[in-house]
């Protein structure tokens, strides 16, 4: 999808009129500028129009300009090194309160989500969590903490739980999951820059007639589409360091879906396991005074 942008803007060049090949121009030299750039910004930077920048996106084939920002966007997440992130949110936040900024994406990034899930395809994918044989779940570099924090909670509710992340090379991913097949189901988590590892190994667990359920950022993801049940949270960049907080909220609404449907199998669980925790003073314990 990026690439194809890219070959649209330096193709197409030769056609454009003149205040179209400043646009052109701006975004082939500055495109991790013109992603987080309003069409009135651009415009003003290249001296021409805003609705000359949204006609230009419309003619490049994109449903305006927030659906051509959406793709530059997408090309930074995968393009930028750590380094040019730093460099391009120092410009971006500067002479702004970097906590404000931060915490007012991360809410936009939630209300983002809330606007797009779709609510039946999240239930057919609680419900193939629920009816699995054996539950897997693939996470991999900065993904691997989303990876190990569902583990954790579904590991209280089911029996029958793998999580594959951290620092396992890909012949310990290929191990871990050379038992899926068919009846099981592999949660591949994967937000930028993305694993390579993970794509691999959902390929391989979709060869052995596994079902997946892809969690990431956007349709222009590898993972995206790959197996039955796509789930998307937005986690654009903030320097670099990505946001995950659009994505733990979705995982949040997967444990806890999966939990009121396990209500009287975790009512048990929990009734054994505060008794370990009491008899082994596993959590700090508060007298009233």
């Amino acid at each position: 999808m990026n690439n194809e942008l890219l070959r649209k803007l330096t193709e197409g060049r030769g056609g454009f009129s003149k205040s179209q090949r400043r646009i052109a121009d701006f975004i082939l030299m500055h495109y991790d500028k013109a992603a987080f750039m309003t069409a009135y910004a651009l415009g003003k930077t290249v001296n021409v129009s805003e609705s000359t920048v949204v006609r230009f996106a419309t003619e490049l084939g994109y449903d305006g300009y927030p659906h051509m920002q959406r793709v530059l966007r997408e090309m930074v997440n995968t393009r930028l090194t750590s380094l040019q992130r730093i460099e391009l949110t120092s410009e971006r936040l500067k002479n702004k309160s970097i906590l404000k900024s931060v915490m007012e994406s991360d809410v936009d990034k939630i209300r983002k989500t809330i606007e797009s899930v779709d609510d039946e395809i999240f239930n057919q994918a609680v419900d193939t969590i629920i009816n699995a044989r054996h539950i897997y779940i693939l996470g991999l570099r900065s993904s691997s903490f989303l990876a190990n924090f569902l583990g954790y909670y579904f590991r209280l509710i089911f029996d029958n739980v793998t999580v594959v992340g951290g620092g396992s090379s890909e012949e310990d991913i290929f191990e871990s999951l050379f038992r899926a097949g068919e009846g099981d189901v592999v949660i591949g988590i994967s937000f930028p820059r993305y694993s390579k590892r993970t794509l691999r190994g959902l390929r391989f667990v979709l060869d052995r007639n596994a079902d997946v359920i892809s969690v990431t950022d956007s349709p222009g993801s590898p993972i995206a589409g790959m197996g039955r049940y796509t789930l998307y949270a937005p986690s654009e960049m903030a320097s670099f360091v990505d946001s995950f907080v659009a994505p733990l909220s979705l995982i949040n609404a997967l444990i806890i879906s999966a939990g009121m449907r396990k209500k009287d199998d975790i009512s048990k669980t929990f009734e054994v396991l505060e008794g370990i925790w009491e008899e082994y003073e596993t959590y700090e314990k508060f007298e009233d005074q």
